[in-house]
Order: C-alpha cells, then sequence, then structure tokens
C-alpha cells in the first residue's frame, strides 16, 4: 500500500484543488492487482491536482474491499463507483459515463490490473499538451507481464511514434493504459455503444479534435495478461470476432456522418477480419462472391455512363 498520505500529496499542488488531470480506472475481480495499481496512480508527482474515479463492477473476489479502504485513506482524491449488480455482463460498460464524472482537462486511463511505473509520466503528457494545442492524445510504451515476468511492448514498434490526425481516425492502435488525452469524448455516439473494443473508438472520435504524440522518455507502463482479462486472454477467434464488430461499428458511424473515406476504410478491415475469421474454403468463396459483386458494379457504372453520353 502507498506510504505517501493524500496530505503529503496534496502539499505539493499549492493553493490548487480543481483537478487538472482525472485518471479514470475500470475495476472488476482484481484484488491481486489493485493496490499496486492505485499505488502507482497516487505515486505520481505532479505540479498540479488529480483526482482517481474508479468503477468497480460488482467485484466479489474482494477487490471492492480494497478499494474502499483506500477511498477512505484518499477521500478528497479517490472517488469510487460501487455495483450491486454486474454492468459489463448486461451489455452496459462504464464509459462514457465515467469519462462525464471527470471533471479534469485531461483524463488519464488504466485498467484494475494494469499499472504505471514512471512517477512523472502524468507531469510530462499533461505539460506537453498544454504547450502543444494542435494535440489531442498522449500515450508511451507499455511492457508485457505475466507470472513469469515480462515479455517485451505491447505495442508493435511500427506503431510506437507519433499519429496524424487522419491515423487515429483510421483506429491507430495505442497502448490504453498509457494514454492522456483531453476531456472531449462527453457523447458516445450509438452507433459504437456497443462495441467491443471501445479504446479503438475513442482514439478514432480523438483524431477529429488533432494529432497523437508518442513519448518515448516515458518509462513503460505495465499490462498485465491474465486468465481474467477482457481482452489479452480471449482466444485469437474470439478476438478477431470482437475487432470485427468494433470495425464494423465505426463503419456503420462514419456511413452515417457521411464520410465515405473513413467509411470505406473500416469496410476494408471488416472484409479482411471476416476472411481471418472463415475456414479456408469459406475464404475462397468469400473472395468469389467478391469478384461478382465488383464485376456486376463495374458492369452497372459502364452502362450508366453509356447511357450518359
Amino acid at each position: 500500500m502507498s506510504n505517501r498520505t493524500e496530505q503529503q500529496i496534496m502539499l505539493a499542488w499549492g493553493q490548487a484543488r480543481e483537478p487538472v488531470v482525472s485518471i479514470t480506472c475500470p475495476a472488476y475481480n482484481q484484488r491481486a492487482w489493485i493496490a499496486q495499481t492505485l499505488d502507482s496512480f497516487l505515486s505520481q508527482q505532479t505540479s498540479f491536482p488529480f483526482e482517481i474515479l474508479i468503477n468497480d463492477d460488482a467485484s466479489h473476489d474482494g477487490t471492492t474491499e480494497i478499494i474502499a479502504e483506500y477511498a477512505l485513506r484518499y477521500p478528497n482524491l479517490i472517488r469510487p463507483v460501487f455495483h450491486e449488480q454486474n454492468q459489463y455482463q448486461q451489455g452496459k460498460y462504464c464509459f462514457p459515463a465515467l469519462f462525464n464524472m471527470a471533471r479534469g482537462r485531461y483524463i488519464a486511463y488504466c485498467d484494475g490490473d494494469d499499472y504505471w511505473c514512471d512517477r512523472t509520466k502524468l507531469q510530462q503528457q499533461v505539460d506537453f499538451l498544454e504547450a502543444n494545442p494542435d494535440y489531442v492524445l498522449t500515450y508511451h510504451d507499455a511492457l508485457v507481464v505475466d507470472q513469469h515476468g515480462t515479455h517485451g511492448l505491447q505495442i508493435d514498434k511500427a506503431q510506437r511514434c507519433d499519429a496524424t490526425g487522419m491515423d487515429l481516425l483510421k483506429g491507430r492502435r495505442i497502448s490504453t493504459l498509457t494514454a492522456v488525452f483531453r476531456n472531449v469524448l462527453g457523447v458516445l455516439p450509438k452507433e459504437l455503444e456497443h462495441a467491443p473494443m471501445l479504446d479503438l473508438c475513442w482514439w478514432s472520435l480523438l483524431g477529429s479534435h488533432g494529432k497523437g504524440k508518442f513519448m518515448e522518455g516515458i518509462q513503460p507502463g505495465g499490462y498485465r495478461r491474465h486468465d481474467g482479462g477482457i481482452f489479452s486472454m480471449r482466444s485469437n477467434k474470439r478476438k478477431i470476432h470482437m475487432s470485427l464488430q468494433t470495425h464494423m461499428a465505426l463503419a456503420n458511424y462514419y456511413h452515417n456522418q457521411g464520410d465515405q473515406l473513413l467509411y470505406e476504410h473500416y469496410l476494408v478491415q471488416v472484409f479482411g477480419l471476416s476472411l481471418a475469421a472463415i475456414s479456408p474454403g469459406q475464404k475462397l468463396l468469400a473472395v468469389g462472391l467478391m469478384l461478382r459483386n465488383v464485376t456486376r458494379n463495374l458492369f452497372r457504372r459502364l452502362q450508366l455512363r453509356a447511357a450518359r453520353s
């Protein structure tokens, strides 16, 4: 448990009390790790106030009691939300409700089983966003951690760089636990409400507000892989299905927005994921169907062009 008292943390902030950053943390049955997660928040050394919003989704393994104990010790820093019935199992996510509770100009995100390692993480990311209004999002590296130790970086080397607004709009992959972004995600479009991979939707929506900055100088956080992980320990088939649902939701959203470029981008992703999800024999049928439709559409366009001329 953290050795820093609430008074010690708040003394560093001077007279300022309104949070600049809201740390958002969903938790469920993470008794073994939640204390380390909260300690990594409380160890942050900042010149500005922050708050910790933690959503416990009716845990039944002792996680709730640990969160309550921390909230009692840090009543002016930690704002817990406790559910009596599991919301996720009812198809209800804690976002954007948790974002809407945030009082800070910036939101930091970390699941209840992940953790931060760099005590200056928030200070560095906020300093950058304050100085660069054309950026909406900052992020850094994370290491994959399991019971055997660490196993390399979570994100591929190709993604460990800055992102343009269009990169974000197209669903740039980012290590969620490392993200700090401007508090502009108050409403989740109805088309995205049931997307399994909400973080991908967040990055896409943030792309309309600015660019993303990869901050190499921040020590990597810890992305924990374990049997209870919502995504990390799913089967490859299940991961593909979750990605497929999310990309289809984004395609519908941009179709309704009248953005043909992004609509087609996500349809291409849906097509690729669909091929990955089916057997080799079905792949041949799918490709054949695609070629038939392309040929039919091309023939119709040629007919229309000939009629107009």
